[in-house]
């Protein structure tokens, strides 16, 4: 009868871990950098808004 190898075992575990932290890590870069580029960086250097034209 074959014997479990355990340190195989606990070798994939800690891949699986890590390739999971590194997913969220990227989850969460890409969710911060959409945000970033969604929202103006600063409003005070934005143009003011355009004054409606009188007819």
């Amino acid at each position: 009868m074959a014997r479990p190898n355990y340190s195989f075992a606990k070798h994939q575990r800690e891949i699986a871990k890590k390739k999971k932290q590194e997913e969220k890590r990227q989850r969460k870069a890409d969710a911060k950098q959409a945000q970033a580029s969604a929202e103006p960086a600063n409003p005070a250097t934005l143009p003011p808004p355009a004054a409606p034209t009188p007819l």
